[in-house]
């Protein structure tokens, strides 16, 4: 068999093919080559072009008996030849560039990868990554460690002054006088480890007053679907001190007990340990009998915002967000809510006695009193007048329910925008009001435990703008049973009565007298001092207010609107909603003899 050399074309002018050879050997559509020994061998634009033939890669070419029917064709196939492919390929290497910016891929992970990929070193760019990472994980914590010891030397020197970053300097709630004797001084680190359990359920020795319904179309209010508060100028709220409590009077001359209170007084002692603000209680002891009792116009009437929060509220008493104005209008809008969600349609659920300390014919909040009874020892009982505000049918059994509002003044002091956070993540939203209000939500629970009350209904009350504090929205409200908030928010019952016991312990060994217990603005600590007969009395004020704050008493025959007349003996303090349109929060608290 003869070696046919096929059609060669001859170059008369020079070395190698022709400028314009004699016949093309080009590739037809339907995937042939016009010269019929030449294969077609299909390419795309990503593969490496090597050589077109290569006479020297067999080198059995010229052995007849090696060769295969098709060896003449082999010359041009490099599909099988995978030594010519790895020639090619180191060839171009050098002049060949990747311009594919996909990253390469990740390795898989699994059974049958795990063996068989070997580890990758990081590359250059994810070292430099991670060493930036730690380099600033160094310097947050050595910022960390700056910040720790600033704020443990300024504990060291002013107390729980250095847990508020950049606190103001507080002020006392009663003006310490020099005639007044300190006999006793109790930090709170003790409080901590006190325990004390009573029998439960407490002994109801009367229930007074009388509770409206609460509207349960109220749950359904959200952020989309917000409802405005109302303001209840004609309802009036009673703040009665215990000694000028005429049911606690009447208990105490028939010896139903020796130890008397509200329970604002007894959630203010139960939850002193987390107070940041001062405050006093007053203490009277009359021959085997002790008396609780709160001053006119006290921090306890009161309720705080942002209490136990890092961020600092301006000190200028006439900003809107002060201490002092979020305060006033925190209680007014708890007051307005706690009416709001409840059916006014005079259906009234009563009980025992009527209010005692509203005259005949006047409109007053819907509220219950029930006095209750403790067993602190086999000799000492405790009876608190505590309250509930509204009842409702569960299961066919009626369940008494605390109402409260927490409220919303500006979000950049919170971080937490309610409108946008409170739907979907109302967890973090409660975790803030938590570290911000800790001292007021856990007396708002401590309240309604020492009530019985079956639920707590906490609304969430936002202005309707930042800067306007006389309009509100109510945008959600949420129940809890108040033992399980309790545990939530790590509020044990056992050390709340613990702290009352102790208190109670130390005042029992006092002679008779007046005596006032203040909670240090700086320290935590509370200080008790023994004070003149009359103190607190005829007029008497221990922080004298400026002339343009204070309270004008009323002439006679004139009542300003929100403010009940005395309608039992003593001195009854009453904060109602008498801010009008454009009118300043300040007026809607006040004390009327």
């Amino acid at each position: 068999m003869g070696f046919d050399l096929g059609n060669v074309p001859y170059n008369p002018d020079g070395w190698g093919p022709p400028d314009t050879p004699a016949v093309p050997y080009l590739p037809r559509r339907d995937g042939a080559s016009t010269a019929p020994h030449v294969p077609f061998a299909p390419f795309s634009r990503s593969d490496k072009l090597g050589r077109i033939a290569d006479w020297t890669r067999n080198t059995n070419f010229l052995n007849p008996s090696a060769r295969s029917g098709n060896s003449r064709d082999a010359v041009f196939d490099f599909a099988l030849d995978d030594s010519a492919a790895l020639a090619a390929a180191a060839d171009n290497d050098s002049s060949f560039r990747l311009v594919d910016g996909k990253p390469p891929p990740r390795p898989k992970f699994g059974p049958r990868w795990r063996f068989q990929q070997r580890p990758q070193l990081p590359q250059r760019r994810d070292e430099e990554v991670e060493a930036r990472k730690r380099e600033a994980e160094k310097e947050r914590a050595r910022r960390d460690r700056l910040y720790n010891l600033n704020r443990s030397s300024a504990t060291g020197a002013g107390g729980q002054g250095g847990n508020r970053r950049d606190a103001p300097t507080l002020k006392s709630s009663v003006d310490i006088q020099p005639e007044w004797t300190m006999l006793d001084q109790i930090p709170f680190s003790t409080f901590s480890k006190l325990s004390f359990s009573v029998p439960d359920p407490p002994e109801d020795l009367l229930v007074c007053g009388g509770l409206e319904f609460y509207d349960k179309s109220v749950d359904r209010i959200n952020p989309k679907n917000e409802r405005r508060l109302e303001r209840f100028k004609s309802r009036n709220f009673f703040k009665v001190t215990t000694t000028d409590d005429p049911v606690i009077r009447r208990l105490a001359n028939e010896d139903k007990a020796a130890v008397f209170a509200t329970d604002a007084i007894l959630s203010a002692l139960m939850c002193a340990p987390r107070s940041v603000y001062s405050w006093d209680i007053i203490i009277q002891r009359v021959g085997n009998k002790l008396f609780f009792d709160k001053r006119d116009g006290s921090q306890l009437d009161l309720l705080s915002v942002n209490e136990t929060s890092s961020e600092t509220l301006p000190e200028a008493k006439e900003d809107i967000n002060s201490a002092h104005s979020l305060a006033v209008e925190a209680t007014y809008i708890n007051q307005n809510f706690s009416q709001q969600v409840l059916f006014r349609d005079g259906n009234k659920l009563t009980f025992d006695e009527p209010n005692p300390f509203a005259s005949e014919g006047e409109e007053v909040a819907s509220v219950a009193y029930r006095y209750r009874r403790w067993k602190l020892d086999e000799d000492t009982h405790l009876i608190a007048r505590c309250e509930v505000h509204s009842v409702t049918d569960v299961r066919g059994q009626r369940a008494f329910l605390t109402l409260n509002a927490l409220n919303e003044f500006d979000p950049k002091y919170s971080g937490v925008d309610w409108r946008q956070k409170l739907e979907t993540q109302r967890g973090a939203v409660l975790a803030t009001e938590l570290k911000n209000n800790a001292n007021k939500l856990a007396k708002w629970t401590a309240q309604a435990l020492l009530a019985g009350a079956d639920m707590m209904k906490l609304g969430y009350v936002s202005r309707v703008h930042p800067r306007d504090h006389f309009n509100h929205v109510i945008l959600s409200v949420i129940g809890y049973k108040p033992r399980d908030f309790a545990a939530q928010i790590n509020l044990n019952t056992s050390n709340m009565w613990g702290i009352v016991k102790s208190i109670v312990d130390v005042c029992m060994k006092l002679n008779e007298g007046k005596y006032v217990l203040v909670k240090d603005p700086v320290k935590p600590q509370v200080r008790i001092y023994e004070v003149p007969a009359d103190a607190f009395e005829n007029d008497y004020m221990e922080e004298p207010l400026p002339e343009e704050e204070q309270v004008r008493p009323p002439v006679e025959d004139e009542v300003p609107d929100g403010i009940a007349e005395a309608g039992a003996e003593g001195e009854v303090t009453v904060v109602g909603d008498s801010a009008g349109e454009g009118e300043a929060d300040n007026d809607i608290s006040a004390s009327v003899a």
